[in-house]
């Protein structure tokens, strides 16, 4: 059974995250070469997300095709590579290590407890899916080929579109608090 702690930390994930972001926006210290890397990380992350989120049909089938065939949580790691991004624009070494402490202490027990509510659902086409691709870090090639294609009006049911908002003014920010 999971801890009612590890579904505390599955609710209050996105929130936490906000709070995060307020933070990073306060106290980076971004230099024009730090924006431009730190944007580029973020913006791969945010492509990882977008890509992501046109694969996953949530509590219908399990997700095996597009990112998903490469790692089980590519949303996670989409997020943790926008996270990545901001800390190279931060450009503050104590926000980069807040944020890795960030991710593991709330999202890897999310990912098991998701990967537990998976396990019942999905029984042994699951098991079959977390032995050959790996929770986090991604595989270097697809498990499984498959003919299934981007569904755009997933991305947009899912309003993953929020992120590319959200990510855009904090670059906006970033960029003003650089340049000005």
């Amino acid at each position: 059974m999971v801890s009612t702690n590890k579904r505390f930390l599955q609710r209050l994930r996105v929130p936490l995250g906000f709070i995060i972001a307020v933070i990073f926006l306060l106290f980076a210290n971004p230099e024009p070469l730090t924006l431009l890397i730190g944007g580029i990380v973020s913006v791969i992350g945010l492509f990882i997300r977008a890509w992501s989120s046109g694969h996953i049909r949530k509590g219908q089938t399990l997700a095996v095709a597009g990112p998903y065939s490469y790692t089980r949580n590519p949303l996670y790691l989409g997020s943790f590579l926008i996270g990545i991004g901001f800390c190279a624009v931060s450009n503050v070494w104590w926000l980069a290590l807040s944020f890795c402490a960030f991710f593991i202490a709330v999202y890897l027990p999310v990912m098991r407890v998701e990967a537990e509510d998976l396990k019942s659902a999905f029984g042994g086409g699951y098991k079959e899916y977390a032995q050959n691709v790996p929770m986090f870090f991604p595989r270097f090639s697809a498990w499984k080929k498959t003919n299934e294609k981007f569904d755009f009006h997933l991305y947009l049911r899912y309003r993953e579109y929020r992120a590319a908002l959200g990510l855009l003014f904090a670059i906006m920010v970033l960029a003003a608090r650089t340049f000005l």
